[in-house]
């Protein structure tokens, strides 16, 4: 492979706990001839010194700034709003290519800069699969949630946990009643975590894919107790739910999750809020009568930092060690030009050959 230094940086979101290498992968890149460079982090599920033991060279969290030109910059969740120019290539989850909020500031970072953002979520194969992502680990605890919340034991503020221990807090116990549960984008990643959890909480959820989307009834919809919504719209799609629902008084819909958060987007299947939800108060009611309560984390799989990190770990590093300017990070960096050059930015801005 050719020569590469990564630089797996300190998230700065205070809530995220995950990692997109873990420390037996990472075993695996130093191996391979990787530069390992891992920041210091006091809230990353891996201590610093498990990367260290198998070959990372450790620097102080926020050091990326200042790495040497040619490394690759390894995240999952938002930069920090300084420096006003990004400089490296980046690879994280940028979410800047949908007209979401702060998406042209970003990439503006990256023109002033001559960086680019190689954007974990276009990491495709050739026929536009991705190949590293979290989605199951999304889909099961944005159901897990929604159970709770329906179930009345949910407690906040959230707190990172382990499979086994929030699954004992799925299961049904006496005293719980029935409930109906849908969930909207079935069969894909999260689709199947928010299924695998339902089951854990003793509960079949109806499950809708592109054949029911495609000609919605919203009255069914809106028959159920609890929905999930796991589809990520690349095209525009009339919304699942609407404002008008809300108030339909026939409405049987108690707890809403959305897995997606498209929030701010314009291709947004659920219109009828404006605010993500947050660890420390991840319930919104959206309507007093009939109550609907809303649960929309966009950070869902850190509350189950280990596993969720290990499974996208495992799809990541083979990504990784065939770093190079062709195939799916080729495919990458042409998205970000295309994003670019979509919001106006000339190609001399970024001073690239």
């Amino acid at each position: 492979m050719t020569e590469l230094h990564l630089w797996l940086r300190h998230e700065v979101r205070t809530t995220e706990r995950r990692t997109p290498v873990v420390p037996d992968d990472a075993r695996r890149l130093v191996e391979a001839g990787v530069e390992l460079t891992v920041e210091d982090s006091p809230q990353r599920v891996f201590p610093a010194r498990e990367y260290e033991a198998v070959g990372a060279r450790i620097a102080p969290a926020g050091s990326w700034v200042s790495a040497p030109p040619e490394a690759v910059v390894l995240g999952l969740k938002e930069l920090p709003d300084r420096p006003a120019q990004l400089r490296h290539r980046h690879v994280f989850f940028g979410h800047a290519y949908k007209q979401q909020p702060g998406a042209a500031q970003l990439l503006r970072r990256f023109a002033a800069g001559g960086g680019a953002l190689l954007d974990l979520e276009y990491l495709v194969d050739d026929d536009g699969r991705r190949l590293a992502a979290f989605g199951f680990w999304a889909g099961y605890l944005g159901a897990a949630l929604a159970v709770l919340q329906h179930r009345g034991r949910l407690t906040a503020p959230l707190l990172p946990t382990g499979k086994d221990a929030l699954d004992g807090t799925l299961r049904p116990a006496a005293g719980d009643e029935e409930f109906t549960a849908l969930v909207v984008g079935a069969l894909g990643r999260s689709g199947r975590g928010a299924r695998a959890a339902f089951a854990t909480a003793g509960a079949e959820p109806t499950c809708w894919d592109l054949a029911e989307t495609g000609d919605l009834d919203r009255t069914a919809l809106l028959a159920h107790d609890v929905m999930v919504n796991c589809v990520l719209a690349t095209t525009p799609v009339p919304p699942f739910v609407r404002e008008q629902d809300l108030d339909d008084p026939a409405r049987r819909l108690r707890t809403l999750s959305d897995v997606t958060c498209d929030v701010g987007s314009p291709l947004n299947v659920l219109p009828v809020y404006d605010r993500t939800t947050e660890w420390t108060d991840p319930v919104r009611r959206l309507r007093k009568e009939p109550p609907l309560d809303l649960i929309a984390i966009d950070n869902l799989p850190s509350l189950l930092p280990r596993e969720s990190s290990v499974d996208f770990s495992a799809d990541l590093t083979p990504r990784l060690m065939d770093f190079g300017v062709g195939g799916p990070w080729g495919r990458c960096l042409d998205r970000f030009d295309r994003a670019c050059s979509e919001l106006g930015v000339a190609e001399e801005e970024f001073g690239r050959d």
